[in-house]
């Protein structure tokens, strides 16, 4: 038996031919045995779909099907209902104007369920980025908030505007209202639109994160804090300094923290009364002061050029620390220890003099009448 055969023998029925709203009340029985056959099916259909992938979940690794579960646990009781009264209704004899509003209702239920489900899913995605990360970053979760408050406003202000236009309203207009809004909007408002997405650039591509230390033009100091807007960082004098993230993302940034190693150069100077047996034990001496720290690697030392008052000899060598406390402590070692050696060995470091040259054959000035 079809739909339609079983709709006319249910108005065959003498006992049921009680009529209410032009329907009688076998039909309205029908719709009401159909709604709640639909409901408990709906009901079964969702839980067994819920379990499956629940039970798929704690075989696997992989976290995208948590995603899919936690979605379909959004699916609300009301929207399976709703469902089932439509599914029911379809029974009924109803008029247009009370069938377009059941399936109205029908629409928006469906819209709005959808909406539930895209902003769980959007929830999901971002708290499985943020573990993938590894890392505590209050930058990253402040923009990555920023993200999701975005893209739920995006999805909720589509299913608005959808459930409008099944509603009768005329969403052109409002639409190509929006749109010129939204372009004077982002004109008003391009410097503040600049540095939001210079912030998520920051945040994602990560040419510095919180602690790194940082040179920016003539400035330098230690990341504090990255906002939706401008970075703080704090200078070595004490001051507080902040950029606005395009200016950041538009300069050559230089970030120690990122060091592995820290290459340092530096000269000293001996007096020109040197000998050559010393001239040439010197590089020997720099050479085991600096292999002599556990945080230093040696690379040459070389006599570079004769200067204006020293002979003076070029030193490179690595700190395999990044720290600058580390740098510091290890070249003040290689001082003390050069300066003790020196010493030693009678060798005079230099400083600036002068040699006043008298000769004493030149005449005397004749002395004025």
């Amino acid at each position: 038996m079809n739909f339609e055969a079983y709709l006319e023998w249910i108005d065959q029925l003498p006992w049921l031919n009680y009529e209410l709203w032009n329907n009688s009340a076998a039909r309205w029985l029908s719709a009401a045995g159909i709604i709640f056959l639909a409901y408990l099916v709906l009901r079964i259909v969702v839980g067994f779909f819920r379990r499956r992938v629940r039970k798929f979940t704690e075989t696997t690794t992989s976290g995208w099907d948590d995603g899919i579960a936690q979605t379909l646990d959004a699916t609300k009781t009301w929207f399976l209902l709703l469902l089932a009264v439509y599914a029911g209704s379809l029974v009924l004899d109803l008029p247009d104007r009370a069938r377009d509003i059941v399936q109205t209702v029908a629409i928006l239920a469906l819209l709005l369920q959808a909406a539930l489900w895209g902003s769980k899913l959007l929830k999901f995605v971002i708290e499985y980025y943020m573990k993938q990360q590894r890392e505590s970053d209050p930058a990253l979760a402040t923009t990555v908030s920023a993200m999701s408050f975005v893209g739920n406003l995006v999805l909720w202000s589509v299913v608005l505007l959808l459930a409008l236009d099944n509603m009768g309203v005329d969403v052109t207009a409002l639409v190509a209202g929006l749109g010129v809004g939204g372009i004077a909007v982002a004109l008003a408002a391009q410097n503040i639109l600049g540095d939001l997405f210079a912030s998520l650039s920051i945040v994602l591509d990560k040419p510095f994160v919180l602690g790194d230390f940082i040179i920016v033009g003539d400035e330098m100091g230690t990341v504090e804090k990255i906002g939706l807007k401008t970075t703080r960082v704090r200078a070595l004098s004490g001051e507080q300094l902040i950029f606005a993230n395009t200016d950041l993302l538009d300069s050559r940034i230089r970030n120690f923290k990122r060091m592995h190693q820290r290459r340092v150069v530096f000269t000293i100077g001996v007096i020109y009364e040197t000998t050559q047996e010393q001239l040439t034990a010197i590089p020997n001496i720099i050479r085991s002061a600096v292999e002599s720290q556990k945080d230093a690697r040696f690379d040459r030392a070389h006599f570079k050029a004769f200067g204006d008052y020293s002979l003076n000899f070029e030193t490179v060598y690595y700190v395999l620390d990044c720290g600058y406390y580390v740098y510091m402590d290890v070249q003040q070692a290689i001082n003390l220890r050069l300066f003790e050696k020196f010493a030693a060995e009678g060798i005079e470091f230099a400083y600036p003099t002068q040699k006043l040259f008298v000769d004493s054959n030149a005449a005397p000035e004749a002395n004025a009448s």
